[in-house]
């Protein structure tokens, strides 16, 4: 197997979260993973189908997973960092042997925590998620060389039957805000959201 390839750009989160989600028109959900993953999801344009992770690192892709298995009728996005994917690495494996076809998961890669002082994570070295994806048995898994190539792939999450890991290099920009602290509102907003079948009025 390669190598991560040495040409992938770094990218903008905020832009890719944003074309992401102008292609979600039949109500899909996202999780969006703890901190900037959420606060970019938050800030392209609040939905009653985001679900924005606060307080557990790790834990937008199990979430994720757990909502593509309960509705196969509707696609599933889950956004998480790269310190919080190393911390769950396992739930690759899960979502494997599952094999949720609805199912699409974006790393944003900028080889650090960011939000808790910008300490190297693995992928600063050695580690490849990619790699990593196809080790745990994820067939469709990719790196986004560019804008025009993450927007193929999201094309392809959305059309095409999963499940679907891309990874993505992306800069240091900090969001231009935070989502706000309301899980009880989050929870409540997303758990209706789910209860309407894709494509019907949401209350």
């Amino acid at each position: 197997m390669q190598g991560r390839p040495s040409n992938l750009k770094l990218m903008n989160r905020f832009d890719l979260t944003c074309r992401l989600v102008s292609r979600l028109t039949h109500d899909e959900a996202v999780i969006g993973g703890i901190g900037n993953s959420n606060f970019d999801l938050w800030n392209a344009g609040p939905r009653p189908q985001n679900f924005y992770m606060l307080g557990s690192m790790g834990l937008a892709v199990p979430i994720g997973l757990g909502v593509a298995l309960a509705q196969p009728e509707r696609r599933v996005f889950a956004l998480e960092g790269d310190g919080s994917m190393l911390m769950q690495l396992g739930v690759l494996t899960t979502i494997a042997n599952r094999v949720p076809k609805n199912l699409a998961i974006v790393v944003w890669d900028n080889a650090m925590c960011q939000i808790t002082g910008s300490q190297p994570t693995a992928s600063a070295g050695l580690a490849d998620f990619v790699a990593i994806a196809h080790g745990a048995g994820l067939e469709n898994s990719a790196w986004a060389a560019d804008e025009p190539e993450f927007e193929r792939l999201v094309e392809h999450a959305l059309a095409q039957d999963g499940p679907w890991f891309i990874a993505a290099k992306i800069d240091g920009t900090a969001p231009k805000g935070q989502t706000p602290r309301e899980p009880v509102i989050i929870k409540d907003r997303f758990t209706r959201a789910m209860a309407v079948k894709p494509g019907g009025p949401v209350f």
